[in-house]
């Protein structure tokens, strides 16, 4: 078994065990803040995204509609087949947006690397005292 030569005191060691404690949660910290920061940057890029594909899709959806108004003018009144069109639409889209908004969760956002490496370092720390 090989000597350790540390001629620091006790209250040296333990101030130093210390600071190396907080250096160590302070760069936990940042790692949590960047973790964070690169995903909210990740969903706004995505939002934005989303949203011109939605503007194009409504765009898209809406000429769908008044074609098969004026497809279903051919059997009914105007009226008749306007107001069928829309309350059907208008049912499927409100069944699709209650089920996802059921399965929305803020979950994604947690940062995942900071609290595996945020564990282990309470391992270690555990490790060492013992």
């Amino acid at each position: 078994m090989s000597e350790i030569n540390d001629t620091r005191s006790i209250p040296e060691v333990l101030s130093a065990v210390a600071s190396d404690l907080a250096n160590l949660v302070r760069k936990e910290g940042e790692l949590v803040r960047t973790e964070v920061s690169e995903k909210i940057s990740d969903a706004g890029k995505a939002a934005t995204t989303m949203s011109i594909g939605a503007a194009l899709l409504l765009g898209g959806f809406g000429c769908l509609m008044a074609a098969l108004v004026l497809g279903l003018s051919e059997f009914m009144h105007p009226f008749w087949a306007a107001l069928l069109v829309g309350v059907v639409a208008g049912l499927i889209g409100f069944t699709l947006v209650k089920g996802a908004a059921n399965k929305v969760k803020a979950k994604g956002l947690a940062p995942e690397r900071a609290t595996r490496q945020i564990q282990k370092d309470a391992q270690l720390v555990k490790g060492q005292v013992q």
